[in-house]
């Protein structure tokens, strides 16, 4: 394929079927023809050169069709948002934002409650202690890449899947509808504590990189469990026990929380056609 057009040889093997094409060709030449009218036109005329029966099975559908459609009222208003809303993310993927912003806000409280008590717990925002908003903030987007490609959580899922847009182009929208919602909450949550934005945010982003560039490879969804799991193990659940901030979370680490993002970054675009494949969606 060219850099403006499809070639003669996709556009003519897909309108055969695509039997001779590879996987990621058929792929690509969909996606082209969404928004591409001169490689439509291209292939409707290949497709009455090379197999008139679906010409002709196609015509006859729209003969049945087209009186229809004439007297079909419009989408209302409403229905046009939620259209719209749809291309970046799922109905399933609603609950699991709230709780990903309920737990925010409870870290949040649990933060305040025990600067106000000045118990020293340990959790508070003073130097040596750990606030919870800043412990959990790297694994809280994970959570919801994960259920927006859950199969089992999104009922559309082999649909979503099979669509020509469901490569790298989808997993990006999701992902950046997730962090949407997150990102403000962790905004507000390190303000009110006292937690510098790059302390949080550069972890936050790196956890969600790196699931991206797992999900290449494992899955998108497998990946954010996994290093949800380690998060836990490695770096919650000691912090937790010793009541003092991990060094993962320490200023002095934030150059490596970078180029872990930037590494994650550049596996995701250096893997971008791993994602049309099945597989990424599990």
């Amino acid at each position: 394929m060219s850099v403006e057009h499809a070639s003669m040889r996709v556009i003519e093997g897909y309108a055969r079927g695509g039997t001779d094409l590879a996987a990621d060709e058929v792929w690509a030449v969909e996606a082209h023809l969404e928004a591409c009218r001169v490689c439509r036109d291209r292939l409707s005329a290949a497709v009455g050169a090379e197999v008139p029966a679906v010409a002709s099975l196609v015509d006859t559908v729209w003969s049945g069709l087209e009186p229809q459609l004439a007297v079909t009222a419009t989408m209302p208003r409403g229905r046009r948002w939620s259209a719209r809303l749809s291309r970046w993310m799922t109905p399933t993927m609603v609950p699991w934002l709230a709780m990903v912003v309920g737990v925010t806000l409870l870290a949040l409280l649990l933060d305040l409650a025990d600067t106000g008590s000045g118990s020293g717990s340990g959790f508070g925002s003073g130097s040596g202690d750990v606030s919870l908003v800043l412990l959990f903030a790297p694994v809280l987007p994970v959570l919801g890449v994960a259920a927006s490609w859950s199969r089992g959580l999104d009922p559309a899922y082999e649909l979503t899947a099979s669509v020509p847009r469901a490569g790298l182009y989808l997993v990006l929208r999701r992902t950046a509808s997730v962090l949407g919602v997150v990102v403000p909450a962790l905004l507000v949550g390190g303000w009110v504590t006292g937690v510098m934005v790059a302390q949080w945010l550069l972890p936050c982003l790196a956890f969600t990189a790196t699931a991206l560039a797992l999900g290449g490879v494992i899955g998108v969804t497998r990946a954010a469990v996994v290093l949800a799991g380690v998060w836990a193990a490695v770096v919650v659940a000691p912090t937790l026990a010793a009541s003092r901030m991990t060094f993962a979370l320490q200023t002095g680490v934030l150059p490596v929380w970078g180029l872990i993002l930037a590494l994650g970054i550049g596996v995701v675009i250096a893997r971008r056609g791993a994602y049309a494949v099945l597989g990424a969606h599990r």
